[in-house]
């Protein structure tokens, strides 16, 4: 996992604004009618949830199961009949959360470089080459980490961004998370967007959720409406597993490992989950969380440990780079496809390198779930980015924790330690 350096973030624990509710018939589901499969689980999640059968919208991208389409194909033949369907139907003004499909790729490549750039893209990389030598210059006297140092690296930064831009760097990102933004009309597209629906001003342009139906297998993404249901109708029991580091200081790192220990209490005290907790660098072993209904922890990047016995409705994830990339895998070792094998009923993972700051806070996406807040709704209300690598796999409408209504609303009083001000 890596940790970007060019831009600030504020982190914000994110409160619940009251628009929030998702109802099935504010869902759309987007069906591969080239695909049986794809067809067929929107439909069947279409009659377990209740969305109106009106609401699947058909995409053809073709016969074969693709994780991955080109930026062109992906405007004309995903994002385009979207946005032609939001267009031309009226009735679906109240419309807040997309839901893909296994049979829709989840990953779209990046885009072409900007043309007419030439001429600035040479002086950039002249007035690298430059930066460049000023800093060797700097080292070999001595003055490394010296206040011209530290400007010419900057200067630096600040060119290779450029560069990056005008390139296309950085520009690939989830389906999903791409879809987010499907009725913007114009974005920059480079690197990330903020996920506005983490705030409580008004929005320049609608903002939907999307999540997925999809893993290794169509039998496996078909259990995850399946699990959800029997979970909100028999009750999410078992054990919550938190994995942290020990970390401690003013970094990111130590904040998101803050983080993990503040859901710890949390979870104690908002739930009756009995909660085991690793503190360390190590991971938990082999077969040692017997019955895991909640997991969170970090960080062994592409390298599973079966130490999860996951129940009906159980929800995890873990926080380490490129863990979705080969969500279809059914051999992968990577987080996300090893853990829905395995049983989970909801994660998140990035399809590409996120850097750190692109997870949700552990502590305060699990809060919005503990408030009664259905998956969808709990993701976007702490996903800080959108345009970006993020995944959120699993039934949209999902609750593990009772609806708004039923959710105990006591507050927390566990001080907000990961709360601040940080550099990527």
């Amino acid at each position: 996992m890596q940790i970007d350096t060019t831009v600030g973030i504020v982190f914000i624990l994110a409160c619940c604004p009251a628009g929030f509710a998702l109802e099935p018939d504010e869902i759309l589901v987007i069906a591969n009618t080239d695909h049986a499969a794809s067809t067929r689980l929107a439909r069947y999640y279409c009659q377990q949830r209740g969305v109106p059968a009106g609401n699947v919208i058909p995409v053809s991208l073709g016969t074969q199961l693709r994780d991955s389409i080109g930026r062109a194909d992906y405007e004309k033949r995903l994002a385009g009949p979207i946005r032609r369907t939001f267009a031309t139907r009226k009735d679906l003004g109240n419309i807040q959360c997309l839901v893909t499909t296994y049979g829709i790729p989840f990953k779209v490549g990046r885009r072409e470089p900007l043309r007419g750039f030439d001429t600035q893209l040479k002086l950039l990389r002249e007035s690298l080459q430059e930066e460049k030598d000023a800093i060797a210059q700097l080292e070999q006297k001595g003055e490394a980490n010296s206040l011209a140092w530290q400007g010419r690296q900057l200067r630096l930064t600040q060119i290779q961004t450029e560069i990056g831009r005008i390139d296309g760097k950085e520009t690939e990102a989830a389906v999903d998370s791409e879809l987010s933004l499907v009725l913007c009309s114009a974005y920059d597209l480079y690197r990330w967007q903020p996920n506005l629906l983490r705030s409580m001003g008004p929005q320049p342009f609608k903002t939907l959720m999307v999540s997925r139906l999809d893993g290794p297998s169509y039998s496996v993404a078909k259990g995850l409406i399946d699990k959800a249901l029997a979970a909100e109708q028999n009750g999410l029991a078992g054990n919550a597993y938190i994995d942290s580091r020990g970390l401690s200081g003013q970094d990111l790192y130590s904040q998101y490992d803050q983080s993990l220990r503040d859901l710890a209490m949390l979870t104690r005290l908002r739930t009756t989950l009995p909660v085991q907790e690793e503190t360390t660098s190590a991971l938990f072993p082999l077969g040692s969380c017997p019955q895991t209904a909640l997991y969170c922890g970090w960080y062994s990047a592409g390298k599973y440990v079966d130490a999860f016995d996951f129940v009906d409705g159980a929800v995890g994830f873990h926080i380490a780079s490129f863990e979705a990339v080969s969500l279809r895998d059914p051999n992968s070792t990577q987080w996300c496809p090893a853990m829905l094998r395995k049983g989970v009923t909801a994660t998140l993972g990035p399809v590409a390198e996120p850097y750190l700051h692109a997870f949700p806070e552990p502590r305060a996406f699990f809060e919005a779930l503990f408030d009664g807040r259905c998956l969808v709704e709990a993701y976007y209300l702490t996903a800080p980015l959108n345009s970006w690598q993020m995944l959120l796999i699993g039934d949209p409408l999902y609750r593990p924790f009772g609806s708004l209504e039923q959710a105990p609303r006591t507050k927390s009083e566990i001080p907000n330690k990961s709360q601040g001000s940080r550099s990527k």
